[in-house]
């Protein structure tokens, strides 16, 4: 029997895996099994055959063309198709630090033992076996940063939760992943969620919490349905619920599915979704570390965050520090999306530059054309324009440069890029997705939608007073709003009028 695998990944279900996975199962001698995406989307269905050499991939396979390619030697691992080699050796791949990412792809998401063979749940062992204050201190040596855009040290808050005097303390993780441009989080749920799970306990066993909840966005339905079922088996094996692996301590871990609103991206909107309320944010303080799930201590983190903690508990706190630059310490998983030729997931240390990533690994753009603007940070993120892509990708550096790290997401534009469209686009975004709590954010951005377009169709003898009030609710906005939804609108607005001004020199046609 010759093993294909095949991914059951979201996205290369959507072009086809699961009709190509069908065929292959058809052929005789063949045992198909589904592994998570590598994270090279651009080349999914990404088939690989198992051979002496190693998996060798075959990129774009299409159900149609299985039989073809099987006559053709593809159970051999021969030259036929879109091949690409052993997909091991893939130089888009051995460029990258692997870190969180390095089982990626690997095996099947639900298979135990696999994961256990890998090293699966030793960093639960050792948490449950030490002192939880030096399972704390392991994470602020590391210097890990919440990854889902904020940036706080993890660390920090862990030791705020543990610090913490409560009956009882929760673990919350973010999966409500809607920055435009992003798609790490719902890639580890479904292609690796034993590690998501096991960062979710390490972080229970430190700080004593006792219940956690996955908050996951409703757009993710293959993510609910493999943390649902990983749940079920790593409770029935005692890695989760009332007996972690024999030691006494419990935690159990519940996953909830979002409504779809933006701004449940936002920690204290998600905790009042949790709660059964509308998604709402709170004023802080007090912070969710001290006042957070149904009034108790938590700690609220986000995916990546989380399947950081095994590799920084197994490896320690140092080695994980020696990877980055400055105060970006450790990996950053990346996503290049838009027009890029090479779109997917990339982990690299802190400090690879906007350029290496978007020529480098990314290819430029898929149209051919030149590189106009490239926004990180999501859809509240800066564009920054082509002569600034050298600016290295460390939280403080890129935001000196006038740009935002955010959860990590890389969009490409090219030379069609209209900045006083997308510029636009930022104020309808938070008018629409604004929970509507706080003035700045839900009438500042309706207002800044009428400016640009006075702006945009001629402006006549307005123009100039235009641009100054749409400065002012810009700076209305960053001031007076009460969290980063209002307050990071203006960003995508500043920088388009920063540097790409002429798109806004528009006339009546």
């Amino acid at each position: 029997m010759t093993t294909v695998w095949v991914p059951r990944d979201s996205s290369a279900r959507a072009v086809g895996a699961d009709e190509v996975a069908e065929a292959l199962a058809a052929v005789e001698g063949v045992t198909v099994r589904r592994n998570g995406t590598r994270g090279m989307l651009w080349r999914e269905p990404l088939v690989e055959v198992e051979t002496g050499r190693g998996r060798v991939g075959y990129a774009n396979v299409t159900a149609a063309a299985v039989p073809g390619l099987v006559a053709d030697g593809l159970l051999d691992g021969s030259a036929t198709g879109d091949v690409i080699g052993v997909v091991d050796e893939d130089p888009w791949l051995t460029a990258q630090q692997r870190v969180t990412c390095a089982r990626l792809g690997l095996a099947e998401p639900l298979d135990l033992a696999a994961y256990l063979a890998s090293g699966g749940w030793d960093a639960l062992r050792r948490a449950l076996g030490t002192d939880p204050a030096e399972v704390v201190e392991e994470v602020v040596t590391s210097g890990l940063r919440g990854r889902g855009g904020a940036g706080f040290p993890t660390g920090i808050k862990w030791r705020t939760v543990l610090g913490a005097v409560a009956d009882q303390k929760f673990v919350a993780c973010n999966l409500d992943e809607g920055d435009s441009g992003t798609f790490a989080d719902r890639i580890v749920a479904e292609g690796d969620p034993f590690l998501l799970l096991e960062g979710m306990a390490v972080a229970a066993v430190a700080v004593g919490a006792t219940e956690g909840y996955v908050y996951c966005r409703s757009e993710y339905p293959d993510a609910l349905q493999t943390l649902r079922e990983a749940v079920a088996v790593a409770s029935e094996h005692g890695y989760l619920g009332e007996d972690l692996l024999g030691s006494g301590r419990s935690f159990r871990v519940h996953v909830r599915e979002g409504a779809g609103a933006y701004i449940c991206g936002e920690e204290t909107s998600m905790l009042e979704s949790l709660e059964g309320r509308r998604g709402e944010v709170r004023a802080k303080p007090p912070i969710p570390a001290l006042v957070g799930l149904w009034g108790r201590p938590t700690v609220v983190n986000n995916v990546l965050t989380f399947a950081a903690v095994p590799a920084i508990v197994t490896g320690g706190g140092a080695a994980y520090a020696a990877h980055g630059t400055g105060r970006s310490l450790g990996t950053q998983v990346f996503q290049l999306a838009g027009n890029v030729a090479r779109g997917g997931l990339v982990e690299c240390d802190f400090g690879i530059t906007l350029r290496e990533l978007v020529e480098g690994f990314g290819g430029g753009t898929r149209s051919g054309r030149p590189v106009r603007a490239v926004q990180t940070g999501g859809p509240l993120g800066a564009y920054l324009p082509a002569d600034r892509l050298d600016v290295p990708m460390d939280y403080e550096v890129l935001a000196e440069a006038g740009g935002m790290l955010g959860h990590g997401g890389v969009v490409v534009f090219d030379d069609t890029f209209d900045a006083a469209r997308m510029a636009r686009f930022a104020m309808e975004f938070c008018s629409v997705e604004s929970c509507g709590k706080c003035t700045p954010c839900r009438i500042g951005s309706t207002r800044g939608v009428e400016t640009i377009d006075r702006i945009t169709s001629g402006g006549g003898e307005r123009r100039q007073a235009d641009l100054a009030l749409l400065e002012d609710l810009c700076e209305t906005m960053t001031k007076g709003s009460l969290c980063a939804m209002g307050g990071l609108t203006p960003v995508p607005v500043r920088s388009a009028l920063a540097h790409f001004p002429e798109d806004f020199d528009r006339r009546p046609t």
